[in-house]
């Protein structure tokens, strides 16, 4: 574990901000921006003399691997985590989207995990298991877990994880279970 400057007790802030980052993830939207580019130039400067047909397959193929490839990576090159008086939210990318927005009302607890791997989800990104619940996986290492009312668990990989476990519980000490927030 690492050593987290907010655990020696001080008081909480109102807004408890984490994230995680992945930089790998920027490896894989270069490959996509790689894609976009070369059906760009073969639509531009195409030599083809085998019909038009290949050609407009090729250009779009390339086109929309390429767009799909650079948007779905940049979407969780990193997470952001914000911890308010009255939900927990998690924006993941640039544009923040996908969101949640989570009301601290629909949480049960929180709980710290050292290790959470992309592996254990089946990749980076939003991810859904049915024995496990939803996670946000940008990384591997530390994350929380939060256990809501409903029975579903959400987990999200954020630096800091032990912090935001202490203030996800010191702020559920407050809330009245199961009321809109």
């Amino acid at each position: 574990m690492r050593d987290h400057p907010d655990t020696d007790g001080t008081p909480l802030p109102d807004v408890w901000t984490g994230r995680a980052t992945n930089r790998v993830q920027w490896l894989l939207a270069l490959v996509g921006a790689a894609c976009l580019a070369l059906g760009i130039e073969l639509a531009v400067d195409s030599a083809w003399s085998s019909g038009i047909a290949p050609l407009v397959m090729s250009v779009v193929g390339c086109i929309a691997a390429g767009l799909l490839v650079l948007f779905g990576t940049l979407a969780f090159v990193h997470v952001d985590l914000k911890l308010d008086k009255e939900c927990v939210e998690v924006r993941c990318g640039h544009i923040g989207l996908p969101r949640r927005r989570i009301p601290l009302s629909h949480v049960a607890g929180a709980d710290f995990t050292a290790h959470v791997t992309p592996r254990q989800w089946g990749g980076w990104g939003y991810r859904w298991r049915p024995e496990k619940g939803t996670a946000v996986v940008v990384r591997r290492g530390e994350g929380i877990v939060l256990r809501l009312w409903d029975g579903h668990m959400f987990t999200i990989t954020v630096d800091n994880a032990e912090g935001a476990v202490r203030a996800i519980k010191d702020r559920l000490r407050t809330i009245t279970p199961g009321t809109a927030a």
